[in-house]
């Protein structure tokens, strides 16, 4: 499982910077946190994320709300954060965020609603299809032979419950968005897909399932590692693929009642844990994060394999806590802190740190914070202006600098 995907060689050409959700730059970048910094905030309701392409393009995906919502895409000002150019609307659907990701190709894939679209690099449409079904397709992952891989969301949404009908994997081609192949996974699933190179895993909303991708067909594969096991816990989501495991975070149901924050809205009865799944033999280890009831995430953790650090978080309770790892699995705590922290992870090993949020309930203000991965150590903290928790995903930037996105904004921390 050594394959690259097939995306455009910048830093950070898909969320995540990646189908194995690492969270780290797939190339070096001149981000060197430092103790002060400048801060530029664009309002700019339900923004995504950012992914970057050539030295200086930086892309926004943004999106409506509703049952008939549509996206657009942006290429913005990677300093001022002002659009430079605008995608027309492309047809959407049922509300969840979607995803956008940079094609080695040169072309820009965008999956949101029950639509995905081919744009070149000028936002022009190159190719649009409607998806199976009437459900939002939550983001896709790039497999190595360029082609996407997708499915439809399983979860509850605001206002609507989730229901028990398995999702469907999709696998389009990556010109013309036909589809390939389909297989009915067993269970419904709530995360976003992740991938090492031709095979796909899929946190269901009881198992790890992985599926592979024979580049003509898809097969699930034998192994598979059942999570649930304990009273009032739920689902996981999304799955970082590192040190041959997958590793999530439970508890996940309840997300949809998402208010500005996740902080105290957690009505899980059951501790949230970190989970690692064993990817050869399907092996289950969970550890608590902080052994209260009511948490809540909506995202990953992250792990950092090189400095033998998980950093795992849960926002209803407002705890982040890093656990020691090696080849075993989890270890002991390495620190803890309390931080209302709900977004995606942003790891630069080049430094050894971490970029974080932690949302201030008081002034309905999201505060991004910078600290050591190895042991917690604040370095930086600055005010973003975004008035809401980040549920979504940040992005190292060109100059210094990093991007952070919420559903009211995005923002640029420029490292002194």
């Amino acid at each position: 499982m050594d394959e690259q995907p097939a995306l455009w060689p910048s830093a950070w050409p898909a969320e995540d910077g990646g189908p194995r959700r690492r969270q780290v730059p797939r190339t070096a970048t001149s981000v060197r946190p430092s103790s002060s910094a400048t801060v530029t905030t664009r309002i700019a309701i339900a923004s995504t994320m950012v992914v970057q392409r050539e030295p200086g393009e930086l892309y926004l995906l943004c999106h409506t709300a509703g049952e008939d919502a549509v996206s657009w895409v942006e290429r913005i000002d990677p300093v001022t954060l002002e659009p430079l150019q605008r995608s027309v609307d492309l047809p959407g659907g049922p509300t969840w965020p979607g995803g956008i990701a940079a094609h080695a190709d040169g072309s820009l894939h965008v999956v949101f609603g029950n639509h995905a679209h081919r744009l070149s690099a000028s936002l022009d449409v190159l190719a649009s299809t409607e998806l199976p079904r009437r459900r939002p397709y939550n983001s896709f992952v790039t497999l190595p032979d360029g082609h996407l891989a997708t499915k439809d969301f399983g979860g509850a949404r605001p206002g609507i419950a989730g229901d028990d009908d398995p999702c469907e994997l999709l696998v389009l081609h990556h010109e013309h968005l036909g589809v390939l192949a389909r297989l009915t996974l067993p269970e419904p699933s709530t995360a976003r897909l992740s991938a090492d190179g031709d095979h796909v895993m899929v946190v269901g909303d009881t198992t790890l399932w992985t599926v592979r991708w024979t580049r003509t067909e898809l097969e699930l594969e034998p192994v598979h590692g059942r999570y649930v096991t304990m009273e009032g816990q739920t689902y996981g989501w999304d799955a970082v693929v590192a040190g041959g495991a997958a590793w999530f975070l439970d508890d996940g149901a309840g997300s949809e009642r998402y208010a500005g924050t996740f902080r105290g809205i957690g009505t899980n009865a059951a501790p949230l844990h970190l989970v690692r799944v064993d990817l050869a033999d399907g092996s289950v280890q969970c550890a608590e994060v902080c052994g209260r009831p009511g948490g809540l995430v909506a995202n990953p953790p992250a792990i950092d394999v090189d400095r033998a650090i998980a950093i795992a978080y849960d926002s209803g309770n407002g705890v982040v806590t890093a656990f020691a790892i090696d080849e075993r699995g989890i270890g002991d705590v390495a620190w803890r802190r309390d931080m209302n922290h709900a977004a995606h992870v942003l790891l630069l090993p080049e430094t050894g740190h971490a970029v974080l949020c932690d949302f201030d309930t008081q002034r309905s203000m999201e505060v991004v914070v910078v600290v050591d991965v190895t042991t917690g150590h604040e370095l930086v903290r600055a005010d973003t202006g975004m008035p809401v928790q980040s549920v979504l995903f940040p992005a190292p930037g060109f100059a210094n600098d990093v991007y952070v996105c919420s559903f009211a904004g995005v923002c640029r921390i420029a490292f002194d």
